[in-house]
């Protein structure tokens, strides 16, 4: 129990309230920490970097329209810079699950930069000297601050963490295309047999789809360049100067070195979630894209001698408590959880899109929590499985051991034989327990030659019609 001497009193529109005498917050969020006592998830650092750089923006703007007195605005800030380099990440308690406007997270901001900028000034934390409402969020709302944070943290993320660890991801596979495009094995459709292919080529389609998450992200971050900063309220910029938001935007545009923009339309810009549904969509794309090269990796590694077995995963750490010696892929069943977890926080989002009724959408803060989330959680993980797993990825012998047997060669005659005729080699050499090319060579009158062009396993992973000239 804090006793009297370790606490303050502040007054808000409601009445006073007692809060720790040491804390930068006010008033506001102290109801905020006594109405939400539910999760204890808070926002990320990101996203409180970009309410400080939001808050900084504006305090200079207002300041340059006159509208605010330069001592006071010099104060803000230097007071939103040290929110912004996380000097007083501390004092940010409100809880994720609040008001779905996010507006006790705003006035966390407003109270923490008034009360530093205060102290900033010669005046002590509870004083008022610098105001939360007038002039901290001087031109602005809950509801175009937190949208705005929200799209410029994500656009920040993206760029400075999960465009570079997918960049690495996909450098690591592009080399092991290289590297493995000597070796041929079976290729599989169905999880059945299917005509060779290179393993190279394999990882060649594991980068592409990388290569194009990149760019699927790219335009999704193009989208959240529409700020919703200058609305206020309902998106009429009511008690905003017309030029503040513009002016204000190209003030984050210098800052993050972004291409941030005032809306043309604010009514949309804070009466929904669509860019961010548009975000976690894209980032959804990339979690199902990473499972997929994971879970393939994760198979072919499979074994070592009761599984496919075509690739030796390397071996990070002992994988059982009971089996002495077995090792798992642990590395992309880390990446896959992360991806089953991103599929969800897009289902969470999915839903917090639809709340969005007349002009405000009320389920901001979980929204961009969980997108910021995901991007965190997709750039850890893929740096992970790029330097810990496929950096040091090696091919077997047994893909190209199998070739020879595969039932899907008999492809490679049905140019010379027809369908139907190659069907039936197909289908004696899988009763017999031979290859193709024995059954083929005692059931068609095709050469010698005609059979090692026909059945030429590296010339089957190039395009083209295999057996005949041309």
């Amino acid at each position: 129990m804090r006793n009297a001497r370790a606490m303050r009193t502040e007054r808000d529109s409601m009445g006073p309230v007692r809060l720790p005498r040491d804390a930068y917050y006010g008033a506001s969020t102290m109801r905020a920490v006594q109405n939400f006592p539910i999760s204890g998830l808070r926002f990320p650092r990101r996203f409180i970097r970009a309410l400080g750089l939001i808050k900084r923006c504006a305090a200079e703007t207002n300041a340059d329209l006159g509208l605010l007195e330069p001592r006071l605005a010099e104060a803000i800030a230097r007071a939103a810079t040290e929110v912004a380099e996380g000097r007083l990440d501390d004092h940010f308690v409100a809880d994720v699950f609040q008001t779905g406007s996010g507006t006790s997270t705003n006035m966390n901001a407003n109270e923490v930069i008034a009360n530093r900028a205060a102290e900033l000034l010669g005046g002590r934390r509870g004083s008022k000297l610098v105001h939360p409402n007038d002039h901290v969020n001087l031109g602005q709302s809950s509801n175009d601050v937190i949208p705005t944070a929200t799209h410029l943290a994500g656009m920040l993320a993206l760029r400075d963490e999960l465009a570079p660890a997918l960049r690495k991801l996909h450098a690591s596979l592009a080399a092991k295309a290289e590297e493995f495009m000597p070796v041929v094995k079976t290729g599989r459709t169905h999880l059945q047999d299917a005509t060779p292919i290179r393993l190279g080529q394999e990882f060649r389609g594991y980068a592409g789809q990388v290569e194009r998450a990149l760019r699927r992200l790219e335009r999704a971050a193009d989208e959240l360049q529409e700020v919703a900063l200058g609305g206020t309220a309902v998106g009429t910029g009511l008690n905003a100067h017309p030029q503040f938001a513009a002016r204000a935007c190209e003030r984050l545009s210098a800052a993050t070195g972004l291409s941030v923009r005032e809306s043309d339309n604010h009514f949309a810009a804070q009466s929904n979630l669509d860019a961010v549904v548009a975000c976690s969509g894209a980032l959804r794309a990339v979690a199902i894209a990473l499972f997929k090269v994971a879970n393939d990796i994760s198979w072919l590694g499979s074994g070592p001698r009761a599984g496919l077995g075509e690739l030796a995963l390397p071996e990070v750490q002992p994988g059982s408590s009971i089996m002495p010696g077995k090792v798992n892929p642990v590395i992309p069943e880390a990446l896959i959880q992360v991806c089953a977890q991103v599929m969800g926080n897009d289902a969470t989002i999915a839903l917090a899109g639809h709340r969005g009724f007349f002009e405000l959408n009320t389920m901001m803060p979980v929204a961009a929590y969980n997108l910021l989330q995901a991007i965190e959680l997709l750039a850890a993980a893929s740096r992970n499985f790029a330097t810990r797993c496929v950096d040091d990825l090696k091919a077997t012998e047994r893909g190209p051991e199998l070739v020879e047997r595969g039932l899907a060669l008999a492809t490679g005659l049905a140019p010379l034989i027809g369908y139907d005729a190659a069907a039936e080699v197909a289908k004696e050499a899988a009763r017999s327990g031979r290859t193709i090319r024995e059954v083929a060579r005692e059931r068609t009158k095709l050469s010698e030659e005609d059979l090692r062009r026909a059945l030429d396993v590296v010339s089957m992973t190039e395009p083209g019609l295999r057996g005949r000239e041309g």
